[in-house]
């Protein structure tokens, strides 16, 4: 966390940033922002830091945007959504897991960030511990962390394939002078290591969670995205946990900002209200390309495709490069390398990758910041032409 003195500082000198945005950057648009930056001056930038998929959004998706600029006024929507989004979302559960979830219980958000800021002020408050996985998404303890609640990392490692089991959960829920802890939040396929949960070890995290009285946020958003098998999805075990998901990845697209939640009937109202406050709707527009996004099935599978191409490439032709040092990710299009024989400031390492080679990575301390110094994330989301001319730059090149 950035320095609290610093900020005080600055508000002594009569800059009035608040000490709740004293919180980290998420390095990996800092990454984003540089290679951009070297893409406009006439550099040739392979981009592996950033979760983007090369693939446009889907074409059924587009042309339904295309009828509701053509037919719809586009104002707003009710704060929970378009209910015929919510139905059409409601009948992917049915169709992908068998479960019938009542279209009254999903929530459509501004993609899945807006989901994370609902899901945690109607969970939690100031002064909440919540349980985070290490590494994992930034963005979950820096929103945490903005809105007073006390992020809880948990460590994992390769051993246990970055993931957290039930001893875990429990060692957490019962340290002595921490407080109580009021939630866990997970991810499979995770962020940055791509690896997934059984449902045998979902189940038991689950359980652990009842145990200990705590919430259960399942983050989803990887879905559809798995190599070994489906990820199984926490409403399957149970109506008591909060499910977030996303049209940003696994349907190509990000810049819409179109997300959706799965909670508790007695989540709906106060999330509601909460949303009519703060958003007042999500976008339209986007909503009504949400829709046709659902049937796109075979142009959505063909995507996969092209990432477990990528996957395979990577995972083959990594080690020529000196990159011996990691998992074969399930799911997601993410791989977690250890660079530690050649750096402990994977920072650094980024930067001088991206400057002699072009190649834009995301170091580990972005999502670790204890261990992250000799990790590296490199994305598998672009193109195969240019994951093939990744390898071929990272065999040249010598760190």
């Amino acid at each position: 966390m950035a320095d609290l003195n610093e900020g005080l500082d600055r508000r002594a000198a009569g800059i009035a940033a608040s000490l709740r945005s004293e919180i980290d950057a998420f390095i990996v648009m800092d990454v984003m922002r540089e290679a951009n930056a070297r893409e406009a001056a006439g550099e040739r930038i392979i981009h592996m830091e950033v979760g983007q998929p090369a693939t446009p959004a889907p074409r059924s998706a587009l042309e339904a945007a295309r009828r509701a600029l053509d037919t719809d006024r586009l104002g707003y929507t009710e704060a929970l959504g378009l209910p015929a989004l919510r139905a059409r979302i409601a009948r992917h559960y049915r169709e992908r897991h068998g479960l019938d979830i009542g279209a009254a219980r999903v929530v459509v958000t501004a993609g899945s960030s807006a989901g994370f800021v609902l899901a945690f002020l109607a969970l939690f408050d100031p002064g909440d511990r919540v349980a985070l996985p290490s590494p994992g998404y930034p963005c979950y303890r820096h929103i945490l962390t903005a809105l007073g609640c006390r992020p809880h990392l948990i460590e994992t490692g390769p051993q246990g394939r970055w993931m957290p089991d039930g001893a875990m959960i429990g060692r957490a829920a019962t340290m002595a002078g921490e407080g109580p802890l009021k939630g866990l939040l997970v991810a499979s396929p995770a962020n940055p290591t791509g690896t997934m949960l059984s449902p045998d070890q979902l189940a038991g995290l689950i359980a652990a969670c009842r145990t200990h009285g705590l919430a259960f946020i399942s983050d989803e958003i990887y879905h559809g995205l798995t190599y070994e098998g489906p990820a199984a999805t926490a409403l399957s075990f149970g109506e008591d946990v909060v499910v977030i998901n996303s049209f940003s990845k696994y349907f190509s697209m990000t810049g819409w900002r179109i997300g959706w939640m799965v909670v508790p009937e007695a989540l709906v109202r106060p999330i509601e209200r909460l949303a009519q406050n703060l958003y007042i709707s999500p976008s339209t527009i986007a909503q009504h390309a949400a829709i046709g996004a659902f049937d796109a099935g075979d142009e959505l599978e063909a995507n996969r495709l092209v990432y477990a191409r990528n996957r395979a490439l990577l995972l083959e032709g990594l080690p020529a490069a000196g990159f011996r040092e990691i998992l074969p990710a399930d799911g997601a299009f993410y791989l977690y390398a250890d660079v530690g024989h050649w750096t402990d400031d994977a920072r650094a390492f980024a930067r001088r990758l991206l400057a002699e080679t072009g190649i834009a990575t995301t170091p580990g301390l972005d999502f670790d910041a204890t261990r992250g110094n000799r990790y590296l994330r490199l994305s598998y989301a672009g193109a195969t032409s240019a994951m093939v001319e990744a390898l071929e730059r990272l065999v040249r090149w010598r760190p």
